[in-house]
């Protein structure tokens, strides 16, 4: 009986769905994308855009492999506004123009029709940059290279 109840319990616990969280990374400032506009727009810095949702397992990986990198934490939480969207979330964000949208329909407006989606926005709401899929370290790195040469190179002109 014992056996039995065990195996019972067993089977049950083997058909839970196993549900594969993939927030924003920890240890980054990231927060909602209505505030890191505002921010971005206060401090005249780019946005960086993580748009994730639940149960992505590219999204994790990446926050695994790449976020947890002491050099891309210390660039990006510099150098960015931070901002995480669920590209599947109906919660509702009011934009520094006053506009109401829900996180999903931003992941529409910025093409983050898959996830994870990584993209530069300037503090006008204008894409820059974008990255899809997978990153490793090296690829944000070099992202970052590549977007701070061109703001050095336009601040010269």
């Amino acid at each position: 009986m014992k056996q039995r109840l065990l195996s019972l319990l067993l089977v049950v616990l083997l058909m839970q769905p196993i549900h594969v969280l993939a927030d924003a990374p920890e240890g980054y400032p990231f927060v909602p994308f209505d505030q890191a506009m505002t921010q971005s727009q206060r401090e005249s810095k780019l946005l960086f855009v993580y748009f994730g949702r639940y149960g992505c397992g590219y999204c994790e990986k990446t926050n695994r492999e790449a976020f947890i990198d002491p050099t891309v934490r210390q660039r990006y939480s510099e150098n960015y506004a931070l901002a995480y969207v669920d590209a599947e979330s109906g919660r509702r964000l009011r934009l520094p123009s006053g506009e109401r949208i829900a996180e999903r329909d931003l992941g529409t407006r910025y093409n983050a029709l898959v996830t994870p989606v990584f993209t530069f926005i300037n503090p006008n709401g204008e894409l820059v940059h974008r990255m899809v899929g997978v990153q490793r370290i090296e690829d944000l790195i070099d992202a970052d290279n590549k977007i701070q040469a061109a703001l050095s190179k336009a601040k010269q002109q």
